[in-house]
């Protein structure tokens, strides 16, 4: 670390248990990221600004006028253009000593896996509920950290997975049967702040997860209530008939 990241990263050097080696950690890291949505914009800020060395961001759809009200890192001159490339261009503005790489496809199969083979952890932004299951999986057979959120209406939820040190529960154990209508903010709807905020905790998992620093719990899904201010916290347990944790 040179003195400008010193400089620059000074106020969470002097955090208590984070000091130098948690910093290093974070400028050694690589972070994928699938949605570039709401989720993403907001936790992608957090984890540039932060000093995350390396992150890929995952999404095939392009800006539109209706992103604006909650996807914050895009503005009107966007529309139009590739949510990776538009979010590129500001992150790489807020700290340019992050490397970003962009992949505008949706990926699925043995593309997906390669990246996540690749990744220390693994963000879920998507709101596509095939991809979140895929991700899981991978994530589970790599043994892959992996946080993953939604936010829909006035609701939003975070749970973080840390296969590294337990392999049960999973997200499958979760919603084993989600549709994606279920997770379409275009027809239900979504309150911008409750975006944020989950967008928020989400990079708070990611980078106490890969700073070793702090608490961060497998398997406890943690649910927002905006419109009345409330959280509620569960810890999940395996499902015996899970196809991904208990296969056998």
């Amino acid at each position: 670390m040179n003195e400008t990241e010193l400089d620059r990263y000074s106020r969470q050097i002097l955090l208590a248990n984070f000091d130098y080696m948690g910093q290093q950690r974070l400028l050694d890291a690589r972070i994928l990221m699938v949605g570039v949505g709401g989720l993403g914009n907001i936790a992608a800020s957090y984890l540039t600004a932060a000093g995350i060395g390396h992150l890929t961001l995952v999404d095939d759809d392009f800006v539109e006028s209706s992103n604006l009200q909650r996807q914050v890192l895009f503005k009107e001159s966007n529309i139009g253009q590739k949510k990776v490339d538009a979010a590129k261009m500001q992150l790489s503005s807020l700290n340019s000593s992050t490397q970003i790489d962009v992949i505008d496809a949706r990926l699925s199969g043995q593309e997906l896996v390669k990246q996540i083979q690749q990744a220390d952890l693994v963000m879920d932004c998507t709101d596509n509920f095939v991809i979140r299951q895929q991700i899981n999986q991978a994530c589970h057979a790599y043994k892959t950290p992996l946080v993953s959120a939604a936010a829909i209406r006035w609701e939003g939820q975070i749970v973080s997975f840390l296969f590294d040190q337990a392999m049960a529960p999973c997200y499958q154990c979760l919603y084993p049967n989600l549709s994606d209508n279920a997770l379409n903010c275009s027809q239900s709807g979504i309150i911008s702040p409750v975006v944020g905020s989950i967008g928020v905790l989400q990079s708070l998992e990611a980078l106490k997860i890969i700073s070793q620093c702090g608490v961060v719990t497998h398997g406890v899904l943690k649910l927002f209530d905006g419109f009345n201010g409330q959280w509620r916290e569960l810890t999940l347990t395996a499902d015996p008939d899970c196809k991904v944790c208990h296969p056998h």
